[in-house]
């Protein structure tokens, strides 16, 4: 099977979607992969890498798709003109934002494009080295937490000086899938104090074994495939007691909730914030999805009522190298999961990990 790899063109997309090493394993399992220059440059792969490894470089994406690959594989959703510009009849692999791709569609239909959102893998045992959004998550999570630690006005650690001792800051983590667990184990590391909510009840023993406290939800909403659902508004309105009475003592706030498909839930108002003290910093990872405070922006910092809301966007990007090596590795086991004994793409809409994750099928809209 020839596989290409598009260089990411939007800004401050620093990931590629193979890097070297996986290309040469798909390289020893029989494929051959044609690579667009400059595409690992900004995540630390230069082209020698890529040659040394076996690939074949191209000028640009129009030599790419002129190479005829079988399966195009990138980081973020090709433009509408990304999206024309692919091979007529070819399978795509790339972070597809379902529900917010209307403007490819055409582009995807008329070239008859297959193409399959990383974001829908399935959460079965059988697709947990494909699951680009726990990799990514966590390097997020990592990444929120130093984020808010360079922001606050004060030491996370406790410290013995000559001054006095100085109390460690106070952490609250909200949500705690992936990412969540990844900011409060990067927060305990650096020395918070940290304590966590979600509304999924199960996850008090993660957070327990982390050294977090687990601020216990009044309503529960456990969802489907580890994910919270959408609460009612009664189930939101008994939460955000919870939340306001646990927030206006915190130093630093990570807040980290999604729901697939969906606009992220507000869990943090404007008159939670007016609480919390002066200086203080609240990081929204989901800023990007609508954002879980109330009046983030994302991509920037505002100042509230005193209080730092950084809406923390593409975070993953911000540490290329390692992202990009869990993004190619969840791409790379994808791929040895749709070749075909012949080495060819088999992509089968029954099949129950590529089914779940078309978004069209031939240029088809898949409908659910």
């Amino acid at each position: 099977m020839k596989i290409g790899v598009l260089r990411e063109r939007i800004a401050g997309e620093r990931r590629v979607a193979l890097v070297p090493d996986a290309a040469a394993k798909l390289i020893a399992a029989g494929h051959q992969i044609f690579v667009e220059r400059g595409a690992g440059a900004a995540a630390g792969f230069p082209d020698a890498t890529y040659e040394k490894a076996g690939t074949t470089l191209v000028a640009d994406a129009a030599a790419l798709s002129a190479a005829a690959p079988q399966l195009v594989v990138k980081v973020r959703k090709p433009s509408a003109d990304e999206a024309a510009a692919l091979p007529k009849g070819c399978a795509l692999i790339s972070l597809l934002t379902p529900g917010a791709n209307e403007e490819i569609l055409p582009a995807l239909a008329s070239a008859k494009i297959t193409a399959l959102a990383m974001e829908l893998v399935p959460r079965i045992t059988r697709a947990q080295s494909m699951d680009v959004l726990s990799s990514q998550s966590g390097v997020a999570g990592y990444k929120a937490a130093l984020i808010g630690a360079a922001a606050l006005d004060k030491f996370l650690p406790m410290l013995t000086t000559a001054a006095g001792s100085i109390a460690p800051a106070k952490t609250f983590v909200m949500g705690a899938g992936v990412a969540g667990l990844q900011a409060i184990a990067t927060a305990r590391r650096l020395g918070a104090v940290v304590s966590a909510f979600d509304v999924r009840g199960a996850a008090g023993e993660q957070v327990r074994s982390l050294g977090a406290q687990f601020v216990d939800p009044a309503a529960k909403a456990e969802g489907t495939g580890g994910y919270a659902r959408a609460q009612t508004d009664d189930e939101t309105a008994q939460n955000a007691t919870i939340i306001a009475a646990h927030i206006s003592s915190q130093d630093l706030v990570i807040t980290t909730a999604l729901i697939p498909g969906r606009k992220a839930p507000i869990l943090v108002t404007d008159a939670m914030l007016a609480t919390m003290r002066t200086g203080s910093v609240v990081v929204d990872i989901a800023a990007e999805s609508g954002g879980n405070v109330e009046g983030v922006v994302s991509g920037e910092t505002v100042l509230k009522h005193g209080v730092h809301l950084i809406g923390a966007a593409n975070l993953p990007a911000s540490v290329p190298l390692h992202a990009s090596q869990m993004f190619s590795t969840n791409v790379r086991t994808l791929i040895a999961h749709l070749t075909a004994e012949d080495k060819s793409l088999k992509i089968d809409a029954a099949d129950e990990i590529a089914g779940p994750m078309l978004i069209t099928n031939a240029g088809e809209p898949v409908k659910r």
